[in-house]
């Protein structure tokens, strides 16, 4: 199966985490600056952007 194909078909926490809905709509709050920080060290958050970024590549190709 094709790669691009396999991370189609992942799916992320990240897409529906309601703390990121959250902090996406209150930049300011305490919630938001706590997600920015567990973004920095969270497993989780880097594969979903690295999935993005892969996504993103394979659309311009």
């Amino acid at each position: 199966m094709p790669k691009s194909r396999i991370m189609a078909e992942e799916k992320f926490m990240c897409e529906t985490c309601p703390l990121r809905r959250y902090s996406d709509r209150h930049p300011q709050s305490l919630i938001s600056r706590i997600w920015r920080w567990h973004t920095g060290w969270c497993p989780g958050w880097k594969a979903y952007q690295k999935a993005l970024a892969e996504a993103k590549r394979t659309i311009k190709d």
